[in-house]
Order: structure tokens, then C-alpha cells, then sequence
């Protein structure tokens, strides 16, 4: 069974960093997917960052471009979020993700972590 935790959130002020990791065990095949997903209050979850772990190719949502990376340690089975020059809109709970196929759309990703908490203030 896939399994996804994360951690490393936290509050912070506006043009600080954060570093959010996603420890996988149970993915079974070598090519899949891992997403940063992040949902605020009263909004829809939306795609923050992608890495295709056998390539390594990544995809940045534009709000994120320049101040998000998203890396990898497949050794460790490790995901991780790099967030620089955070702002009060990046403030959400942010989760980890799963897929097959490295496809925008949230309904893609059928494994879940159960979310860190990211909060930055003015």
C-alpha cells in the first residue's frame, strides 16, 4: 500500500523559505509522478510543483515559477518542496501526491499524504 507523509511546514514571514519533504514507501514501480498540491481556506486544491521521478522533468504552476523547486532523492524515496520568497498567498496545507501519469488535473493522483500546514504572514 502507497503511503505519503509529509513534513516541514510551518509559519513563517513573507520572503522566508521552507523546505517540505514527502517520504514515499509501498510505490511498487519505478516511473510514477510526484505533485505538490496546495489547498487554502474556501479555495479548490491546485498543483503547485511536478517531478516525473524517472526523468526528473518538472512542471511549475505560474504563481510558483522562480521562487518553487521540487527535487527528488530516490535513494531515500524522498520528494521535496524548496519554497523561497514565500508569500501571505502561498499560506495553504500543502500535500504530497501520486500518480502514474504527470497530468495536471488533481483527480490524477490517486495517492495522498495527510498535509503540512504552511502559513506566512505580512
Amino acid at each position: 500500500q502507497v503511503q505519503l507523509v509529509e513534513s516541514g511546514g510551518g509559519s513563517v514571514q513573507a520572503g522566508g523559505s521552507l523546505r517540505l519533504s514527502c517520504a514515499i514507501s509501498g510505490y511498487t514501480s519505478g516511473h510514477y509522478c510526484m505533485g505538490w498540491f496546495r489547498q487554502a481556506p474556501w479555495k479548490e486544491r491546485e498543483g503547485v510543483a511536478r517531478i516525473y521521478t524517472t526523468t526528473g522533468t518538472t512542471y511549475y504552476a505560474d504563481s510558483v515559477k522562480g521562487r518553487f523547486t521540487i527535487s527528488q532523492d530516490n535513494a531515500k524515496k524522498m520528494v521535496y518542496l524548496h519554497m523561497n520568497n514565500l508569500k501571505p498567498e502561498d499560506s495553504a496545507m500543502y500535500y504530497c501526491a501520486a500518480a502514474v501519469y504527470c497530468m495536471t488535473d488533481v483527480a490524477n493522483f490517486r495517492y495522498w499524504g495527510q498535509g503540512t500546514q504552511v502559513t506566512v504572514s505580512s
